[in-house]
């Protein structure tokens, strides 16, 4: 109960209706008859403002919904060239041509302006081909990799300038964004893109990392039967 005799400000009234939100079901022409002022235009009835209200949030719950949907459209997508892509790769009768469905599918299906590989060790019949450099684990030249390489996880964004010059050489002015994906033992792999928000820092690491495990695993076949 409010004591009648007790000087209530707007703060005090505020807070009583809080703690009494059904005090307008009561006295429905007292809120019929209230007023909320609104950003732009006149003032509204407290039934058309909550009328919009509720208007603008099913707009944003709609929005939302959109959203999420065409996040499931794409993560189904990539799910489906991934999954094409372990079988490309599983398909393959030597390790060269293993790296090189891997190269292939980077550049066709998941979008890559420019695809670089760079193999810790030779792999026969992988000559003369652009996209792709061979440099021992420990070489001075992957010292800027030296983190990247020891976490194991993929990367995404724009790299440093010597990690553009090592990767991508006269063309790393053309790369904005990277996704950069080390393979333990294996391979260092990088997809750039001339757009700079394609890859971008926080984004979904998880097909990526996928991909990489498919490749060590198609690679490493081919070792123990060597």
């Amino acid at each position: 109960m409010i004591d009648s005799n007790e000087k209530l400000g707007a703060h005090e009234v505020a807070a009583w209706l809080r703690r009494h939100p059904k005090f307008l079901q009561q006295f429905p022409d007292l809120a019929l008859s209230m007023v909320v002022p609104r950003e732009e235009g006149p003032a509204a009835s407290l039934a058309s403002y909550q009328l919009e209200v509720l208007r603008d949030k099913n707009r944003e719950l709609s929005r939302r919904l959109h959203e999420l949907f065409g996040n499931a459209q794409e993560n189904e997508r990539l799910a489906v060239r991934t999954h094409q892509l372990t079988l490309a790769l599983l398909k393959q009768d030597n390790a060269a041509d293993t790296v090189r469905a891997m190269a292939a599918a980077l550049a066709e299906d998941f979008n890559g302006d420019l695809v670089r590989i760079v193999l810790f060790r030779p792999i026969a019949g992988l000559d003369d081909v652009d996209w792709l450099q061979v440099i021992a684990r420990d070489d001075a030249r992957l010292a800027p990799f030296r983190d990247c390489l020891a976490d194991g996880e993929p990367l995404c964004g724009r790299l440093q300038p010597e990690k553009n010059a090592l990767l991508y050489g006269m063309r790393a002015e053309e790369v904005q964004s990277s996704a950069l994906l080390p393979l333990d033992g294996v391979a260092l792999v990088g997809v750039g893109s001339r757009e700079p928000n394609r890859f971008y820092p926080g984004m979904g690491t998880l097909f990526l990392r996928m991909m990489g495990e498919a490749l060590a695993a198609a690679l490493r076949r081919f070792d123990a039967g060597a």
